[in-house]
């Protein structure tokens, strides 16, 4: 890496006693608003760490970002059962009761709740992660759909584009195992998937919104077309992701517990360990973009670490 990368010991815990706090998203206020997917709700840290909910939100809610100055959510629809293992909350079995998941909207002056989309390709399954493209759209990932599912979901998408002004959803990426975190190079030129059970990231080209080109550096055996950018050790899974300004992918990583830092350009990645074993989550904010908040979910927590390089300055 160009700049040396924070540790554990740089980390400042900035909120306990979250229900699995995942889908950050800085505001230039110094706060921070987070889902709590067990709580079905999301949240606001103040910089002060006080937590005050900003509305309910029925299911399961993900990924968030701002959009018109609203907050756009990814809901699974209530994908996970929900486990205590020691001080430990842990995402289960899907429940009898899904019947599948939406992208929704928050108007933050009045908290009130409405859906964009519950159908797309077809019906949307868990979806999971998204980003804003600056081009009246939104990339997002479709966690629902798996490998063991192929049967029933041969042709869904595991990477989706919808339109802000609920004009319809696209299917751009098939052939995805357990698809997560997403999101744009800094020209907005390539799109970045993470695959949390895999452990793998991959790569396409921007061809116009919505629409991905196979890159040059796939391998032959990739249908999807992309470039496999990192694949992960045993034990390392991937939750979602960010981009910061200097192309560096910035993944929240299961299991091994912390984020993992990846090239790119060169394709090589650093880990940086945390004591939460399931980091979901990062963004940028702070006056310089260069405090990178991050969601330890399994302990139900929000810290902070300095960053080397800006956190990329995301169209809203």
């Amino acid at each position: 890496m160009a700049d040396a990368l924070p540790t554990a010991a740089d980390a400042v815990t900035l909120a306990t006693g979250l229900k699995f706090p995942e889908g950050p998203v800085a505001r230039p206020d110094g706060s921070v608003l987070v889902v709590e997917l067990a709580r079905e709700r999301v949240a606001r840290v103040d910089p002060d760490g006080t937590v005050t909910e900003v509305a309910p939100v029925p299911g399961g809610p993900n990924g968030a970002a701002m959009a018109d100055g609203a907050l756009l959510l990814c809901n699974n629809g209530g994908f996970f059962t929900w486990h205590a293992m020691d001080e430990l909350v842990i995402p289960g079995d899907t429940p009898t009761t899904w019947e599948g998941g939406s992208i929704d909207r928050i108007d933050l002056a009045t908290g009130e709740l409405s859906t964009l989309y519950t159908h797309g390709y077809e019906r949307l399954q868990a979806p999971n992660d998204l980003v804003l493209d600056g081009h009246g759209g939104f990339w997002f990932t479709d966690h629902g759909v798996r490998q063991e599912d192929r049967s029933t979901n041969a042709h869904f998408p595991g990477l989706l584009y919808g339109r802000l002004d609920g004009s319809g959803v696209e299917g751009a990426v098939v052939g995805l195992d357990a698809p997560n975190g997403v999101g744009l190079s800094p020209d907005g030129s390539l799109v970045h998937v993470a695959e949390t059970h895999t452990g793998r990231v991959w790569t396409w080209p921007v061809e116009a919104p919505g629409e991905v080109g196979r890159h040059p550096d796939a391998a032959a055996d990739a249908p999807h077309g992309g470039r496999l950018l990192y694949d992960a050790p045993d034990g390392h899974l991937f939750d979602s992701l960010a981009v910061d300004a200097g192309g560096f992918v910035v993944v929240g990583t299961l299991g091994a517990g912390g984020l993992t830092v990846i090239d790119s350009k060169s394709g090589h990645a650093e880990h940086i360990a945390m004591p939460d074993p399931l980091v979901t989550n990062v963004c940028f904010g702070g006056p310089d973009h260069r405090t990178a908040y991050c969601t330890g979910s399994g302990l139900g927590t929000v810290f902070t670490l300095p960053w080397p390089r800006p956190g990329l300055v995301l169209p809203d």
